[in-house]
């Protein structure tokens, strides 16, 4: 293995975790600020209104997105153990 496989091997795994985790913190970022312009703007202060709704947000992003995670962690995956003799050398 050279120094420019682990790199781009560690790379590539980077950006499929970030790829991964997108979905579900774009959701919870856009629903948390939905909810602190609104909790400004009643002056409601309370911290559960603002964890629950992204709690519950997070987790319907993450049922919509599952599919096409799994799909992506199944190629990497595949990928990955197809590839073991070609690593080894």
């Amino acid at each position: 293995m050279t120094p420019e496989f682990v790199i781009g091997f560690a790379r590539q795994s980077i950006e499929l975790a970030l790829m991964l985790a997108l979905p579900m913190l774009g959701v919870g970022l856009a629903v948390g600020v939905f909810v602190s312009v609104i909790q400004a703007a009643t002056q409601i202060q309370e911290m559960t209104l603002s964890f629950i709704p992204k709690i519950v947000s997070i987790f319907i992003a993450l049922l919509f997105s599952f599919p096409w995670l799994m799909e992506r962690m199944v190629t990497f995956t595949r990928d990955v153990f197809i590839n073991i003799p070609n690593y080894v050398r």
